[in-house]
């Protein structure tokens, strides 16, 4: 049985001084406000994409995908395959638009297409969810090290918070791609082992693993039914309940939603030397990111089959919902793990978690100064004033992801989970509907996209408060009786494309220059830019 002790807490801190050390190194390199937010758009598609695969892998991924698969099936996989379908459109159809006249901030466009008000909209929106994603992986994480380790919590949410602050606000981009790219490599390392030590200690190894995985059921795509038994779920198409088709649907709407609204992933891409390379960088995520997700439901499984074998009281009461099923990944760390591997685990776990933040935290800081800042408070100062701006603004987005992950530990509220879920939905609703309407149709001005926003936020409120519980009882059950929840975000942005464009096809139409901002008025061989 392992433990966590001065071997492990070694491994760690020279993980903390590496990066430290990075953001020391890159903050003499950050004096302009395009180095500090695109990295001067001059770095390479393979970095780009090794850096966008470190962002993506959280550590709430690291966590709640071998949960997932340890206690259902592969359910949430189905999700993630849609990623190269919406990678392939992203990167013919939308990439050319942020490329084009070298844009810092997504929110850019929609000011060009529809007007400040929907650019404000947007960059608002944005901030406000980042915010509190950054609490919730922080939160998860100190709860996470803190079973690991032992450490009192509060000390793993200062001292995370700390160094990844540090790097990301003293080196900007540049400091976030390189360390993204260290820390991919980490995570990776953390999972192989994880997966490794399990192959090893079962007596018949990959093909045990294998064989009682599926005689369970465990590689199909299921949920747990009333009676605690899995239960395939059917194809076709439903809002009531999961099927295979709308939950494909619903992949292909987040990822495109992340590859065109996300200013974490456009920003990046944004820093490649070339559209070419920004291409590159979008393909390298995707191979890169749909058989990790993969290998960490594989790991999931892993543990279902090492538990199945060796019984155990504990990983059985997370089985069936006595304890929450996202403690078997750091309960078998701490149980199995030998001295120095469980340390180098816990890495990958930080790493896993700080390439999120980081990215976020200076995405927050890219969309407050070019969106708010500079656009109307603070107009035609030097770029020395706006790089200053950027690193006191990426300090304050530390500070509130400390003080949400504070407020989180101290609170009672037991759905956490649930609430970030219906929250993004909320904060989310219409977005990415509001970046088609622009891309796709010559329609619709800041009017007609007004009120397509209130609706599209009405909506995912509505649905939302439903499924927490906080509307009236039969209210919530005539929702819950005729749609699933988890349609709510796809759903605000089909809201918000046809109710758009309807309105825009009743309101006076005024005419304005969309040159190069929607597919059919591209200028021939404007689609790239020029390298």
């Amino acid at each position: 049985m392992g433990s966590f002790g001065f071997i492990d807490t070694g491994v760690i801190f020279v993980y903390f001084a590496v990066l430290l050390a990075m953001g020391w190194y890159f903050a003499r390199r950050a004096k302009s406000t395009e180095q500090y937010f695109v990295a001067g758009r001059s770095y390479p598609g393979w970095l780009i994409g090794v850096s966008l695969f470190g962002a993506a892998i959280s550590s709430i991924t690291f966590v709640a995908y071998p949960a997932d698969a340890f206690k259902t099936s592969y359910l949430r996989y189905v999700i993630c395959l849609m990623l190269p379908v919406a990678v392939w459109i992203a990167s013919r159809l939308i990439l050319p638009f942020f490329r084009r006249g070298k844009i810092t901030s997504v929110f850019e466009y929609l000011e060009k297409r529809f007007g400040p008000g929907a650019r404000t909209y947007g960059a608002t929106v944005f901030i406000l969810a980042q915010c509190i994603r950054l609490a919730m992986i922080q939160y998860l994480t100190a709860l996470l090290i803190q079973k690991v380790t032992g450490w009192d919590a509060a000390w793993c949410i200062l001292l995370g918070s700390a160094v990844t602050a540090y790097y990301t606000v003293a080196g900007g981009m540049e400091a976030v791609i390189w360390t993204d790219f260290v820390q991919s490599v980490l995570l990776t390392l953390g999972g192989v082992l994880i997966l490794l030590t399990i192959i090893v200690k079962l007596p018949g190894s990959v093909a045990q693993l294998v064989q009682v995985a599926s005689e369970n059921g465990k590689f199909g795509v299921s949920e747990l039914g009333p009676d605690g038994a899995l239960q395939p779920i059917p194809w076709g198409l439903a809002l009531s309940h999961k099927t295979v088709l709308m939950l494909l649907i619903v992949g292909l709407a987040q990822w495109l939603a992340d590859y065109t609204t996300n200013q974490e992933v456009v920003q990046k891409y944004c820093a490649s030397k070339s559209t070419k390379d920004a291409r590159r960088a979008m393909w390298i995520c995707c191979w890169f990111c749909v058989p990790t997700w993969g290998y960490f439901m594989f790991v999931g499984t892993g543990l279902y089959v090492f538990y199945h074998v060796f019984p155990d009281v504990r990983a059985n009461e997370m089985l069936t919902g006595a304890r929450k099923a996202e403690e078997i990944l750091p309960y078998f760390v701490t149980t199995q793990l030998r001295t120095g591997v469980s340390g180098l685990v816990v890495a990958a776990v930080l790493a896993a978690a700080m390439s999120s933040m980081s990215s976020a935290m200076n995405s927050v800081s890219a969309v407050a100064i070019t969106d708010l800042y500079r656009r109307y408070w603070v107009k035609g100062r030097a770029d020395e004033h706006y790089v200053r701006a950027a690193r006191w603004c990426t300090l304050f987005s530390a500070l509130a992801m400390v003080a949400g992950a504070f407020w989180l530990l101290y609170s009672e509220q037991k759905t956490l989970q649930d609430l970030w879920t219906e929250l993004q939905s909320i904060a989310a609703g219409g977005l990415l509907g509001l970046f088609f309407l622009g891309f796709f149709t010559t329609r619709g001005d800041g009017r007609s996209v007004g009120l397509g926003i209130a609706l599209a936020v009405g909506f995912s409120a509505v649905m939302s408060l439903a499924g927490l519980g906080w509307l009236p009882e039969r209210v919530c059950e005539g929702i819950r009786a005729h749609f699933d929840g988890y349609y709510t975000g796809f759903m605000g942005h089909v809201i918000m494309f046809a109710l758009g464009y309807a309105a825009a096809r009743v309101l006076p139409k005024r005419h304005r220059d969309l040159t190069n901002l929607t597919v059919w008025t591209q200028e021939k061989g404007s689609a790239q830019e020029t390298p």
